[in-house]
């Protein structure tokens, strides 16, 4: 809970059957006045259409955003196969929604379709367009450049790209009562308090920046006038059978992602799903422009869970002084691979330790999406934290 205009309330169910769990943490999250949105992150077992309906009964009118997860993030989490139900409500919050469905071959059109949500929110000081797409669809960065083309620098971006337990079979979205397994819903949360966003990463440069010297159809194809994988792995000083052993080389790029100069530092890009040791071209969420600076990145579980810790307090603090009634956290489906078990457990830990009595609720995703200036957004093995003051 927070300021009497302006609360959050997050709710958690274990409960297997979709109908149940839905309810129960509806239950649990609807603990003010004038609930204005409902968050649904879910595990990829449970059946959508059965939340919607327990979400219908038990808010009747209030818009619904869900989507499906690598695991969910909330206090005492995180866990797997849960339903987590965050609910934004208070005559300080307004709300309009969107969805925008079969979006492959189309990102940038079903950004720009997702954007014009803006329009219809009631009109308030401070205003966020949050995201949830499907995170199994290329190209991510054209969905943000599309909503870019529409509201320019104006209105900041938030969000991820919705999971499947790494089946990497569909993951679903749901708006309303629509159940999408393609598409990207989206929210335009306006605010008359300051909302901020915090982003980290824990990982650092090894050596100097590449050059992209050619690229194309998402993949970069030489770095520095050679073949990108093999200039990334020499910058890296790998051991010789990464680069030729197919699964030494995807476990090795796992705690090794590519990272790309932007003006606001270095974005992150995820390289495990996405590795080539036949062609010797490397991947990293989308496509890398010719004569771009990128860096092979390294890290450990210190560096990340502390990077974490980092996002949150970051978000905290851009509010400069408005007590927050929330945090959204996201993570890096990704980053859990490389924390394992007893690292996600303390990268918990420590979004606990910064929310302190804020509530917050999360997911692991498949990207995340950031953006306070610019027109790049889009992330990888990054935390990326919402604050609502």
């Amino acid at each position: 809970m927070g300021d009497v205009d302006r609360w959050m309330s997050v709710g958690t169910s274990l409960a297997p059957d979709s109908y149940e769990a839905a309810r129960e943490a509806a239950q649990a999250a609807l603990t003010g006045h004038d609930p204005t949105l409902l968050l649904v992150f879910a595990g990829i077992g449970h059946d959508p259409y059965r939340i919607a309906d327990a979400l219908r009964a038990a808010a009747p009118g209030v818009p619904v955003l869900e989507c499906s997860t690598h695991g969910e993030i909330n206090p005492g989490g995180p866990y797997d196969g849960s339903v987590v139900v965050t609910a934004l409500g208070g005559s300080g919050f307004s709300v309009s929604t969107t969805a925008v469905p079969e979006i492959s071959g189309r990102q940038r059109d079903a950004g720009a379709e997702a954007a014009r949500c803006a329009a219809d929110v009631a009109d308030r000081p401070h205003r966020v367009l949050l995201l949830l797409t499907d995170g199994l669809a290329r190209d991510q960065e054209m969905v943000i450049r599309g909503v870019y083309g529409v509201l320019g620098a104006s209105v900041p971006l938030f969000g991820g790209a919705a999971g499947d337990g790494w089946r990497m079979s569909g993951t679903f979205q749901l708006h309303g009562t629509d159940v999408f397994t393609n598409g990207v819903v989206a929210a335009c949360i306006g605010s008359d308090a300051p909302i901020a966003i915090g982003i980290d990463h824990g990982w650092r440069p090894a050596g100097e920046p590449l050059v992209v010297t050619r690229s194309g159809d998402g993949r970069v194809q030489e770095l520095d006038d050679e073949p990108a994988l093999d200039a990334y792995l020499d910058r890296l000083g790998a051991p010789e059978e990464v680069y030729r052993d197919d699964v030494a080389l995807r476990h090795y790029v796992l705690s090794r992602p590519l990272g790309v100069q932007r003006r606001s530092g270095i974005e992150i890009r995820n390289m495990s799903t996405a590795v080539d040791v036949d062609g010797r071209t490397i991947g990293g969420g989308g496509n890398l422009s010719l004569g771009a600076l990128a860096f092979a990145m390294e890290g450990d579980e210190e560096s990340v869970v502390t990077a974490s810790g980092r996002a949150c307090r970051s978000a905290i603090e851009q509010l400069e002084g408005c007590t927050p009634v929330g945090l959204l956290t996201l993570s890096c489906a990704a980053c859990r691979a490389v924390l394992g078990d007893d690292g996600v457990l303390k990268e918990g830990a420590r979004i606990a330790e910064e929310a302190g009595a804020i509530p917050y609720a999360g997911f692991y995703t498949y990207g995340e999406i950031a953006r306070t200036r610019g027109i790049n957004g889009f992330h990888n093995q990054t935390m990326v934290v919402l604050a609502f003051g």
